[in-house]
């Protein structure tokens, strides 16, 4: 073998044990789509047809489209949560110490914690669109913007997965690191995911317009209308390799330091 394959062999492995977590806790995954789903019939059919109307978009339908990128980033902000968690278990179980004394590549734990909650979250991105589209979501998205809005939540749960890694491997406990990453889940609220920028108060609009997701919803929120995205979609790349090396450098100086 090469020196290229045993870090990837060893990945390879560290993926299929999260995953066969995921599938013995089938649970997780759900509970990771419910609150996302709960806030979107809530939003929907409690707020929507007022908010719709404000919008100009022809109430709770118009309403469904505007809110949906919202609710995905909300669902990927709360997927996180999840790989902060797990990675906070085993750094505290105290499996990381065994697998240090045992031949793989560092890496590869780090590596398999990730890729294991990407999949993990386009699982529940998928339940989430499954049930949009079950409550009247239709878009007029062609195939390959379809592809360019997995693309960018591919991009943005890639950032926030190495960011919550990082939080996991720093928390002192399990319920700390179920709780630092919550801020992830509130963005979407504080930018442009339920109700345009420009309605808010002139701090909040500031703050919404400049901050992480706002660019990313916008993105999201133009490819599935068929719409240009503009400069949005650079920016939100931006954002997310930003926030994905910053994500990756903390967690394996952590690692490192254990």
């Amino acid at each position: 073998m090469t020196a290229m394959t045993y870090p990837v062999r060893d990945s390879a492995t560290m993926l299929r044990r999260n995953l066969l977590h995921v599938r013995r806790y089938p649970a997780m995954t759900f509970y990771l789509a419910g609150m996302p789903v709960i806030f979107l019939l809530l939003f929907v059919y409690v707020f929507g047809g007022t908010l719709g109307a404000g919008l100009g978009d022809g109430g709770r339908a118009g309403y469904l489209t505007y809110v949906l990128p919202g609710i995905l980033l909300m669902t990927v902000g709360g997927a996180a949560t999840g790989a902060a968690v797990s990675v906070a278990t085993d750094m505290t179980e105290g499996i990381v110490a065994r697998f240090r004394t045992m031949a793989i590549a560092r890496a590869s734990v780090l590596t398999g914690h990730v890729l294991g909650s990407m999949i993990q979250t386009f699982v529940a991105l998928l339940i989430v669109l499954g049930v949009a589209v079950a409550i009247g979501f239709r878009s007029d998205a062609s195939p390959l913007a379809w592809l360019g809005v997995a693309g960018v939540l591919a991009m943005v749960t890639f950032a926030l997965v190495w960011l919550a890694t990082a939080l996991g491997m720093v928390a002192k406990t399990v319920e700390e690191a179920s709780n630092s990453p919550m801020p992830l889940t509130l963005l979407p609220f504080l930018g442009s995911g339920f109700v345009p920028t420009d309605s808010m108060p002139t701090g909040l609009r500031q703050f919404a317009e400049y901050q992480p997701f706002t660019p990313i919803m916008e993105s999201v929120r133009a490819l599935l209308s068929g719409t240009p995205v503009g400069s949005n979609v650079l920016v939100a790349a931006a954002w997310c390799a930003g926030i994905a090396l910053v994500g990756y450098l903390w967690a394996k100086k952590t690692y490192n330091a254990q």
